[in-house]
């Protein structure tokens, strides 16, 4: 599946009115809350289609940001959406929620899938530059670590069987709420790669990650994002924060369920689906 989505990544690219025909697509269905069917003839043709939405997605929904998130930084997830790279996102104001969160059903479509990850909340800004961002350079810019609950939805109806053409990837990379646990601003010491996070649903034990599960180490990711951002001629803001990928993979969940990630000393993130 890996090597299929590789051979799609250098595959023909959309043209311009297919992006902004996909963007339509997808934001008319998040603002109108219903699902949609992506036409056979708009699939991604190659990862850089899904790039291009993902910029377009954000301008046609007008959304205030809140930051970026980082879509399948754990290969685990790579390989189940047979995607090829980390997928970037944008968090918005309106969907983050401070621990213990009750989220209603207007903020969902299709899923409500969480993931347990590491985010980072800028203290400066990343500019655009020539030289590539370095992790001591990603560090000394952060002003908190924050455990988090990312949950993910998608206007599309089967998360999976969209993974052949990446469409999991085009509705701003799965990203739909996010909540934070107490910012923590004394971290540089803490092995975030070795940081172990447990899940359970109706407190009962799923499963448990570590750091590690998000491109070998939270900071890792975090520096990929700016990069990424850098590269194409976007800033990083001060106070924006950035979510650096699940480290417990996949956990569907159902309206109603209460969720709860246990940090260890790092806190308890918790939310209620209502």
């Amino acid at each position: 599946m890996i090597n299929d989505a590789r051979a799609a990544a250098g595959a023909d690219h959309h043209h311009a009115e297919e992006v902004a025909e996909v963007t339509s697509l997808i934001a008319d269905g998040r603002l109108s809350h219903r699902a949609v069917v992506m036409p056979e003839r708009l699939r991604a043709r190659s990862w850089r289609s899904v790039e291009e939405v993902l910029p377009a997605l954000e301008e046609h929904l007008g959304y205030r940001a809140a930051g970026w998130k980082v879509g399948a930084a754990s290969m685990e997830v790579r390989r189940a959406e047979s995607i090829p790279s980390p997928s970037p996102g944008r968090i918005y104001q309106h969907t983050v929620f401070a621990t213990p969160a009750t989220i209603g059903p207007e903020f969902f479509i299709n899923y409500r899938l969480c993931e347990c990850e590491f985010a980072l909340e800028l203290a400066t800004d990343f500019p655009p530059r020539d030289e590539p961002y370095s992790e001591i350079e990603a560090r000394e810019g952060v002003r908190a670590l924050l455990p988090v609950i990312e949950i993910g939805d998608s206007v599309f109806r089967d998360w999976y069987s969209l993974s052949g053409y990446f469409g999991g990837m085009y509705d701003n990379g799965g990203g739909a709420a996010l909540v934070e646990g107490r910012p923590i601003h004394d971290w540089h010491s803490i092995d975030l790669s070795a940081a172990n996070i447990d899940l359970y649903v109706n407190d009962s034990y799923v499963k448990s990650g570590q750091g590690a599960e998000a491109m070998g180490h939270p900071v890792t990711s975090f520096t990929w994002m700016l990069n990424w951002l850098r590269e194409r001629g976007r800033t990083a803001r001060a106070g924006e924060i950035v979510s650096t990928g699940t480290c417990t993979a996949h956990c569907f969940v159902a309206r109603g369920d209460r969720v709860s990630a246990d940090f260890g000393a790092l806190g308890l993130v918790e939310v209620q689906f209502a």
